[in-house]
């Protein structure tokens, strides 16, 4: 089973998505942090590797998506509550990030979807298991 996950991705511009992410609450892992790549810390098991596009080159030899021009992943963070997901979006946006789609409420759950410099599309949500459809 595993313990972890680490997702990688490029971005144009490491120090401009670093400013991102931390204006948003999020901080980096400076072990694992350098010119090149930057491990940002979405948990204590959830890390996303932002790699410079040569950096990401040295592990694979399949083209690199440009993720404003195709959706290659989308990554879904649940978070602690609607508020939050609110709270979180009001961040993106004032972190120069962009809303992807429309925000959605199924009742059970509520979510929002953004877009960070790169293009990435992110979403946050709150679901209460208790009211989960059979």
């Amino acid at each position: 089973m595993a313990r972890a996950i680490f997702v990688n991705m490029a971005v144009a511009d490491l120090k401009r998505s670093m400013r991102f992410f931390e204006a948003i609450g999020y901080s980096f892992d400076k072990r694992f942090t350098n010119d090149e790549a930057a491990a940002l810390v979405i948990s204590d098991t959830i890390f996303a590797m932002l790699h410079t596009p040569d950096s990401l080159r040295r592990f694979t030899k399949k083209d690199i998506a440009d993720a404003r021009r195709t959706t290659e992943v989308l990554l879904a963070l649940q978070l602690d509550s609607r508020e939050a997901v609110n709270a979180m979006m009001d961040k993106v946006l004032a972190a120069g990030g962009r809303e992807a789609r429309e925000p959605s409420d199924h009742g059970f759950m509520f979510e929002c979807s953004f877009e960070d410099p790169d293009g990435h599309i992110w979403e946050v949500f709150w679901m209460d298991p208790s009211a989960v459809p059979a």
